[in-house]
């Protein structure tokens, strides 16, 4: 499985990316690529090191005549974001994933791929294993659970790094040298309700949103995608004035960095009203589809009739979470007044769950002002608090902040353009990058983020351009030429 991708070019790259992928590492069970990796540095005779919270940190020696040279961190996350299509039979806990080219592009069959952040780690094990790669002292740093609340960058401890200079290889756009980013909070909303029976005179339906690009919910929050969740809600809405509906359940969303895909819903209505309610339906499914045939031409609403369920949620809470869903703020929610471009702050309502009498909100909100990413929680957790829900704010991460004059910046500034002809887009982002929290313990470190283009990270169309990991392969051998002296 996966030899034509082991025949890429850098095959050393590559064939660690391949080798990576072979193993299972979802956030919150890294154990075996922990494990994995601990090896890796053991086999090359290399000092290695578990921290206290999983983190693998693997030191190598500079190359000749490169030990004046300032020590550099090479950085990357373990983990990798899981998510299949609905239609793809897969075991993210013992598979490793399955990839293929298509034209210039590394993808994954029905699953995401993992080249965030695979693709970095591969080229740290490429520079440790390698003979003839010229380089200074490196101290290789993998962190665990990046996806899903960046506890290992958080757990971190000071000391245990003594480098000057650190290279997160964690951005998805190889013109790009990242020099900031977002912090972010988990909002988290739940309550129960009581169950009825249903009533005899009322029928089942499923509803079905699929067929949505999804992606990541930070770096793609602005591009005006469908979020299946939202639109689940907008089509239930008015459904009890109309139609009698009651919500039986409600399925919508996965993780909370990735943008919502598809929603399920089994809800049951007045059988007087049937004829009615598949009409509207289908006109508004119609209507939502026009609104999204530019971003989400694929996007699916199906309506089919099922065996009527056998208990219902309380008309009074249905009422109340359907409006605080509505009202819920999901999407950009200010542009940046200082950087052309950036989102500033935003939301992703990634999560609903509604069943067996407990309700699940979850969101993921982000800024790079660490004051208004407050401000829009507190929005959030005033929206559903009005509907009774308990409301809880957790995983809370600092941005980075932008330094304009950092030496190192200037080094790969001045290497990209002679390299390639152009200057480099020299940005903060709107994604949840590790640098701030880092940053936290040594605030003397100098840190750039860059890589190679990624598309569609966190969805099953995850993938990577193969010109753009050859570009981005060169640019790191130059780099690692050129740290300045210590």
């Amino acid at each position: 499985m996966n030899s034509e991708i082991r025949q890429l070019e850098p095959k050393q790259l590559w064939n660690k990316f391949a080798d990576l992928n072979a193993v299972p590492r979802p956030s919150k069970k890294e154990e075996r690529v922990i494990a994995f990796m601990k090896q890796f540095g053991e086999n090359l005779g290399l000092e290695t090191q578990v921290d206290k919270v999983g983190n693998v940190i693997i030191k190598k020696p500079a190359t000749p005549g490169m030990a004046s040279k300032t020590t550099v961190v090479m950085q990357s996350h373990l983990d990798m974001v899981h998510q299949k299509n609905n239609n793809t039979v897969f075991n993210f806990d013992t598979q490793g994933i399955d990839m293929f080219i298509e034209g210039d592009w590394v993808k994954a069959k029905g699953t995401t791929l993992g080249a965030d952040n695979g693709l970095g780690v591969a080229t740290i094990m490429a520079i440790l294993e390698s003979k003839d790669i010229e380089h200074p002292a490196i101290e290789a740093l993998f962190t665990i659970d990046e996806e899903t609340g960046m506890t290992g960058a958080m757990g971190l401890e000071g000391g245990l790094l003594t480098g000057g200079i650190l290279l997160n290889l964690d951005t998805e756009e190889d013109d790009e040298i990242g020099v900031g980013c977002a912090g972010g909070v988990d909002v988290t909303a739940t309550r129960t309700y009581k169950e009825e029976e249903t009533p005899e005179f009322k029928i089942g339906f499923n509803i079905e949103v699929k067929g949505l690009q999804g992606g990541h919910s930070g770096m793609q929050i602005h591009e005006g995608l469908g979020n299946a969740n939202k639109i689940m809600n907008r089509l239930i809405f008015d459904g009890f004035e109309n139609y009698g509906l009651r919500i039986s359940e409600i399925d919508g969303g996965g993780l909370r960095n990735a943008i919502p895909r598809e929603s399920k819903a089994v809800v049951a209505i007045d059988a007087i009203h049937e004829d009615a309610f598949l009409l509207e339906m289908a006109m508004l499914s119609n209507t939502i589809k026009k609104e999204l045939k530019t971003t989400e031409p694929d996007l699916d609403i199906v309506i089919s009739k099922t065996e009527t369920p056998k208990r219902i949620m309380d008309l009074g809470v249905q009422e109340g979470v359907t409006r605080a869903l509505y009202a819920a703020l999901n999407g950009v929610y200010r542009m940046s007044a200082d950087i052309p471009d950036l989102v500033e702050t935003s939301n992703n309502l990634a999560r609903v769950l509604i069943k067996n009498g407990h309700i699940k909100i979850a969101c993921l909100t982000r800024s790079s002002v660490e004051s208004a990413k407050l401000d829009l929680a507190n929005t959030l957790r005033a929206t559903f608090e009005l509907t009774g829900c308990e409301v809880e704010l957790s995983g809370d991460y600092p941005g980075w902040t932008p330094n304009m004059d950092s030496a190192i910046l200037k080094v790969m500034a001045k290497l990209y353009e002679d390299l390639n002809g152009e200057k480099p887009h020299v940005a903060a982002c709107h994604a949840g990058l590790e640098c701030g929290i880092l940053g936290q313990n040594y605030p003397e470190m100098d840190m750039i983020s860059f890589g190679p283009n990624i598309k569609g990270a966190h969805s099953p169309d995850e993938r990577a351009q193969i010109s753009s990991v050859q570009k981005y392969w060169k640019f790191v051998l130059e780099i690692l030429k050129n740290i300045p002296e210590a």
